[in-house]
């Protein structure tokens, strides 16, 4: 007869969708004894998604221990056993593919599912937390080093909020096996969006006087406050645990602001030519008075149109919202789902935050984009967008 080995799997979110994790155990049902183990933090995900994921390690990890094996699966998740038994159907486009991938690891016949009380899982539970833990302070989750220690150790008390929210995010289950979308405000859940978090550089020499500073200048590096507050950014995304990837403009100033993040988080920078600052020409270093002094007439056609460049062969504001565009359909497509931070400067930013708004090129102009603000855009699978944040300094105070 072959063996029977026990799954047990959890995911969490906090903020349902928010900073997501899974975990998974493979337990010997005589002894109890753990066999396996598999979490990950996911980033941004809903609930849902996140126990779904749980699944499919937790039986991945059971397949690499026994592929011959009847599995038995536990989990509080009524949704997801009740949706993998076969008795609820699976609606919501997030889950089918999620389900399809937990199917394709065993024979279905392999495979039986049972739902228990939360209080029952909390091995699986434990190893979420500490997933989503890791990816709050910019890490993977990793086994510890004593095993055994793990398996007989009890699982932490849980929190009042934390259970709290558990049960709000169980309790949203339940529309996705409804007959047909309550009515309301609400569009139709669309899946996890791809979230652009946009970090404007630091301070250079430049910035405290205004003074025009584009890709044609030149290049100056981080002034001291403006490293301070590279870092202060950089403990505050560190804290909140959902940047996945840091893509930063070739531009100096924001290499150095993305490196400063991306050390404390533990990614690398992947650089996009696309997002450098647009080229201001003969107005390089100049201040607005000065360019006003100077080239009053060209100044008063740039101010007046999108299509005319600076003076000295610089870049329109439209020949920089195509390569802003361009360099975020890349982004959205290399990184579906994910939530990436993007350090490069305020034409961009703001060219961003106007495409996703549908605003009149005009509209650049009544931005305020403060150095090391952070604001956020998120992108869903029907080429909709949602601004989430602008200008947000709370960290440098």
């Amino acid at each position: 007869m072959p063996r029977t080995l026990i799954v047990e799997a959890d995911g969490g979110s906090r903020g349902n969708p928010g900073p997501a994790g899974y975990g998974a155990v493979v337990l010997d049902p005589e002894t109890g004894e753990a066999l396996a183990e598999a979490a990950e933090f996911l980033g941004t995900a809903t609930n849902n998604v996140a126990e779904y994921k749980g699944l499919v390690a937790g039986l991945r990890a059971a397949r690499a221990l026994d592929p011959e094996a009847r599995i038995h699966v536990r989990m509080d998740s009524k949704l997801v056993v009740e949706q993998m038994s076969g008795r609820w159907q699976i609606k919501h486009p997030d889950m089918k593919p999620l389900a399809a991938a937990a199917r394709a690891v065993f024979p279905p016949e392999q495979v039986t599912y049972e739902w228990i009380p939360r209080a029952q899982n909390k091995h699986a539970d434990r190893l979420a937390n500490e997933a989503m833990d890791a990816g709050k302070n910019g890490k993977q989750w990793e086994p510890r080093d004593s095993r055994a220690a793990l398996d007989t150790a009890a699982a932490p008390a849980r929190s009042a909020a934390a259970r709290a929210a558990d049960e709000a995010a169980e309790a949203a289950e339940a529309p996705e096996v409804a007959e047909a979308p309550a009515p309301g405000w609400g569009a139709p859940d669309l899946g996890v969006p791809a979230t652009l978090v946009l970090l404007r550089h630091g301070e250079t020499a430049l910035t405290p006087q205004k003074r025009f500073s584009g890709s044609g200048g030149t290049d100056p590096e981080l002034s001291p406050a403006g490293r301070r507050q590279a870092e202060a950014a950089a403990v505050s995304l560190a804290a909140r645990g959902t940047i996945q990837a840091v893509v930063s403009s070739p531009l100096r100033r924001c290499r150095e602001t993305a490196e400063a993040v991306a050390a404390r988080l533990g990614l690398e920078v992947r650089l996009e030519e696309g997002l450098r600052e647009t080229d201001f020409g003969a107005w390089e270093g100049l201040t607005f008075a000065e360019v006003r002094e100077r080239f009053p007439d060209d100044l008063d056609a740039w101010l007046g149109s999108a299509a005319v460049a600076p003076t000295g062969g610089g870049e329109s504001f439209e020949a920089v919202a195509r390569r802003v565009a361009v360099a975020r359909d890349k982004l959205l497509a290399r990184y579906t789902g994910r939530t990436v931070l993007v350090v490069t400067h305020v034409t961009p930013i703001k060219t961003l935050v106007r495409l996703a708004l549908g605003a009149p090129p005009e509209s650049l102009f009544r931005m305020e984009l403060s150095a090391a603000s952070l604001s956020a855009v998120a992108y869903y699978a029907d080429g909709n967008a949602s601004l989430r944040l602008l200008n947000d300094t709370s960290h440098l105070r």
